[in-house]
């Protein structure tokens, strides 16, 4: 019984050493993740955005452009502008710069923004495109076949085609309009738009025009047709032309003998 007391002794003692030691593990483990200050503003600063303003500018070619590059890292690396532009003056600010880019002839141009925070990279683009006006906006004379008109307009020399609207209106009124955003090609373009108008009593002698117009994010840029007067000019109207005075003098001739017989019955009366 002299040994058996010491014995116990000892197990309890090698029990709370290492119940201690794995507090202090424990501690120590805890010391090194949520106190560690450099690996939480390192994945801070790894969360950040990249924002280029504006997006998307169109320009006259020959002019020149200024976009902002900016983001929410507090210590930014850079930012960089990759572009085939000219560039021109910078301005710099806390987390932000702005670039000039002179001289933008090419017909469609992205720009890339680069800002390198905690070692992560991310970017931002922007899109530049120059536009044209139409050269001509042209209607060609209403042709009638089959009890229809053809109504044919024809916009010469423009870009970019894929933000063109191209209307035909009759007598202030719009009777079709169609929007060629399906058209992505990159150079100037001719566009041709038929249109088959049925024609009615009412539309006679009635001026047709043909309007274009390309709307850049904001800016609308409107182009339209010298007047096209529907059915006068055509030797194809007549008939219908006739018919519709031959209507006209039926009624005038109807309500004519209308006041006229009220007429002789009171004549007629004592």
């Amino acid at each position: 019984m002299r040994f058996l007391l010491p014995l116990s002794q000892l197990v309890l003692l090698a029990a709370a050493y290492q119940a201690g030691g794995s507090a202090r593990r424990r501690r120590a483990v805890w010391a090194q993740g949520p106190g560690d200050n450099s690996s939480v503003s390192s994945q801070t600063e790894a969360q950040f955005w990249v924002r280029i303003s504006p997006t998307f500018k169109a320009v006259q070619p020959g002019s020149s452009v200024w976009l902002n590059c900016s983001s929410s890292c507090p210590l930014p690396e850079g930012p960089s502008l990759h572009t085939g532009l000219q560039r021109g003056e910078t301005v710099n600010g806390s987390n932000w710069v702005s670039f000039q880019l002179l001289d933008v002839r090419a017909w469609s141009s992205d720009v890339h923004c680069y800002v390198t925070c905690a070692g992560i990279t991310q970017g931002a683009t922007a899109r530049i495109n120059t536009y044209k006006p139409p050269r001509s906006v042209i209607l060609e004379p209403p042709v009638l076949e089959d009890g229809k008109y053809t109504l044919r307009c024809h916009v010469t020399h423009v870009f970019p085609v894929g933000f063109l609207v191209v209307t035909l209106q009759h007598g202030g009124r719009v009777i079709y309009s169609e929007s060629l955003t399906r058209f992505t090609g990159l150079d100037l373009a001719n566009v041709t738009l038929t249109y088959e108008y049925l024609a009615r009593p009412c539309d006679l002698w009635q001026p047709v025009t043909c309007h274009a117009h390309l709307s850049l994010d904001g800016l609308v840029v409107r182009s339209s047709s010298a007047p096209m007067t529907i059915f006068a000019w055509s030797p194809a109207s007549k008939p219908l032309a006739s018919t519709s005075i031959a209507a006209l003098v039926g009624i005038l001739l109807f309500v004519g003998a209308a006041y006229l017989r009220k007429y002789l019955l009171m004549q007629s009366r004592p």
